[in-house]
């Protein structure tokens, strides 16, 4: 991600640091996203942490997947961390909205963070906060063209490799 260059050549914002997800909203505006199966489903959740463990390997950037604890499969551990992508189920007594803005709050002072979410409340005390937000629709179209752009990166990569590696054709002479 490119920000324009102030006058000092230092960029006018930080770098994106990362990306705070309102799982089950982004399930909610993605039915094509394990298709014929619930939102609040394991396949679905599965499904989703696939595309964003994608999404990240496209960009580099992290991402923290938030989801409400009571939709969480019996004996879920409240904390999954993968290489790329973290998922985090809320406690009793706690939403998944509440930890978005306290990790929010919490990562304001090393960069700037997305919140991804179609919650209005939310989007306001993350604003508020001094985060960026963006709604579901939105990040669902960024996904899709970091992973588009990834895909031509290496067909294009992988034409010029083969390329290299053939050896040209002799012709024969009549």
């Amino acid at each position: 991600m490119n920000f324009p260059l102030s006058t000092n050549g230092y960029s006018r914002r930080m770098a994106l640091m990362r990306i705070l997800v309102d799982g089950y909203s982004l399930l909610h505006d993605w039915p094509e996203l394990a298709p014929g199966w619930p939102r609040h489903s394991e396949r679905a959740r599965n499904e989703l942490i696939h595309v964003l463990t994608r999404y990240h390997d496209a960009t580099g950037t992290p991402v923290t997947v938030f989801f409400d604890g009571a939709g969480a499969p019996p004996h879920t551990p409240k904390r999954e961390v993968d290489s790329a992508v973290e998922v985090l189920f809320s406690r009793a007594g706690q939403t998944a909205d509440q930890m978005i803005e306290r990790a929010a709050h919490g990562f304001h002072a090393y960069g700037e963070t997305l919140v991804v979410t179609d919650d209005r409340a939310e989007r306001d005390v993350v604003s508020g906060l001094g985060g960026s937000v963006a709604s579901c629709a939105n990040f669902i179209r960024m996904i899709e063209n970091a992973l588009a752009e990834l895909h031509d990166e290496l067909r294009n990569h992988n034409r010029q490799e083969r390329n290299r590696f053939t050896r040209p054709q002799h012709r024969k002479l009549k």
